[in-house]
């Protein structure tokens, strides 16, 4: 693996008001997997958008070679046809077609200029084995789980004869199952000669797959490294990543816990299209003043549900079971109404119900509660502007202006955003689902640091999450879910991974959560 064949060197890109890329330099090996990290900002996508066509020649200053030739991409199309292929963070599938339909898309197997289906069932069901799927081609894209998405991305990206493929945020929102396939997936193309440049947050993904590691911060190449040759940790990575030490993930915290705040008794939910398919089972939950309380489970076990049914009945049919708020039953039959009884949902897909990413920061943090800052129903714009002035500041927001629109943000800053639109409601309960998804250390302890102070002030947080280490770092209590059941109650004390997956693998509730 000693021959180049990708080297960017110099590559200088510029937008209104921001330098996203200075001088960066890349070299990736043939036959390698080479790792693209940074934080949220650093410039490891744009890169990315640079190599692949999305921001043509002449839009950036510097030259790109691939195997010695130098490039001058105006389109994606054009560095396609050379086996250049980059999969987004946002899955580019239409749910409506086929598997094959979606893979061979724009490049449909044709003969005398009429599609030949039987050349694309058959080239869609030898990409498949490829990448260890077994759907029939004719399934519907939208029938398959994102891991499952996912593949077919990459199924897709082999068709167009890939010599490099690049994968930005692969496994952001896939449960460790599906994250482990699509890694084995990568270490199998591996052997067979492909090269391929992974972006990711995962550090033990980067460190478990990746032969090489370039790291960007603000724009700049930090260093890379040689997993092989050189002394690799996550706490090097941290280092380059952010600029300084991080012996501590999770910032200290001294919690000053007060009475019961929020309670969910026998709460049960059923599917809102199968509605004989019950999702949450009897749920019972408390939530303490200035307390963090988690909830643990695995992909399907019912979290997201359980948290949204209770906010206002975003989700789910015949919902029965009750909400109680300093110790008074209490009833949300809207979002407006869970809003003014002082509950708020920061949801775990921010861009699609978080965001109005075509509109401003400004819009998005007073939208949730726009009497605040109007009066006989004008809003004052002076007023509008001080408020979110302040939370620009408070949040540490990474902007130029607060007019700046929510998509030109990296994922750190998009989630302060959210955040600061649902604590502009002022409310005494939030519930934070996945609040770190998708977004880099440096940013992830800017966000911890946050809810702890929000704990401080004496509202209760309910925090739902995947990584099982930010759940026993973060909450001073834990419930576990598995198949819509809460299975069991750990005090943050008590808490380890072990304990956690054995309530999140089986249905049957322990002793202990049923005696409470």
């Amino acid at each position: 693996m000693t021959d180049i064949i990708l080297e960017m060197r110099g590559i200088t890109k510029t937008f209104p008001g921001v330098r996203a890329l200075d001088n960066v330099n890349l070299k990736v090996r043939e036959g390698e997997i080479h790792a693209l990290m940074g934080e949220n900002g650093a410039g490891k996508s744009t890169l990315m958008k640079v190599l692949s066509g999305v921001y043509p020649h002449g839009s950036y200053e510097g030259k790109i070679l691939f195997k010695g030739q130098e490039c001058q991409f105006r389109d994606i199309k054009q560095s396609e046809q050379l086996g250049i292929v980059i999969i987004h963070q946002e899955l580019a599938l239409s749910p409506y077609l086929s598997i094959a339909e979606n893979i061979f898309l724009g490049n449909e197997k044709s003969r005398y200029g009429i599609v030949n289906w039987s050349d694309m069932i058959v080239g869609t069901r030898e990409l498949l084995r490829t990448v260890g799927l077994q759907e029939a081609p004719n399934t519907p894209a939208g029938q398959l789980g994102v891991g499952k998405q996912q593949l077919v991305e990459i199924a897709k990206a082999l068709s167009k004869k890939v010599k490099l493929l690049i994968l930005d945020e692969p496994t952001a929102a896939l449960n460790e199952d599906d994250s482990e396939n699509l890694l084995q997936v990568l270490k199998e193309f591996k052997k067979r000669g492909l090269t391929s440049i992974l972006i990711s947050h995962k550090l033990s993904e980067i460190t478990r797959v990746a032969d090489s590691i370039t790291i960007l911060r603000d724009g700049k190449t930090i260093e890379t490294l040689d997993v092989g040759r050189d002394k690799v940790t996550e706490d090097r990575i941290i280092k380059g990543m952010v600029g300084r030490d991080m012996t501590h993930r999770f910032p200290h915290r001294e919690p000053n816990i007060g009475e019961t705040l929020f309670e969910i008794k026998n709460w049960s939910v059923y599917h809102p299209q199968y509605q004989e398919r019950k999702v949450i089972d009897g749920a019972n939950l408390s939530i303490r003043r200035g307390e963090i309380v988690g909830i643990a489970g695995l992909m399907g076990a019912g979290r997201t549900e359980l948290a949204m049914s209770v906010f206002g009945k975003a989700y789910g049919k015949r919902i029965s079971g009750s909400l109680h708020k300093n110790g008074k039953e209490i009833t949300l039959p809207s979002i407006s109404a869970a809003i003014e009884h002082g509950i708020a949902y920061v949801t775990e897909d921010r861009k699609t119900y978080g965001l109005i990413l075509i509109d401003n920061i400004k819009r998005n943090v007073t939208l949730s509660k726009l009497g605040k800052i109007a009066r006989r129903s004008v809003i004052n714009d002076n007023h509008e502007v001080v408020e979110v002035e302040n939370f620009r500041k408070k949040m540490n927001i990474k902007t130029p202006t607060i007019l700046q629109k929510t998509m030109n943000l990296s994922g750190g800053n998009q989630q302060k955003v959210v955040l600061s639109k649902w604590i502009f409601t002022d409310p005494d309960i939030l519930i934070l689902d996945e609040p770190t998804r998708g977004i880099d250390v440096g940013a992830k302890y800017e966000i911890y640091t946050i809810i702890h102070q929000l704990a401080a002030e004496g509202k209760g947080i309910l925090l739902i999450s995947s990584e099982l280490p930010e759940v026993i770092g973060m909450c001073d209590r834990i419930y576990v879910m598995s198949e819509g059941v809460i299975t069991g109650e750990i005090a943050h004390e008590d808490a380890s991974q072990e304990k956690l997956m054995k309530l999140m693998t089986r249905m049957e509730a322990s002793e202990d959560a049923i005696s409470r």
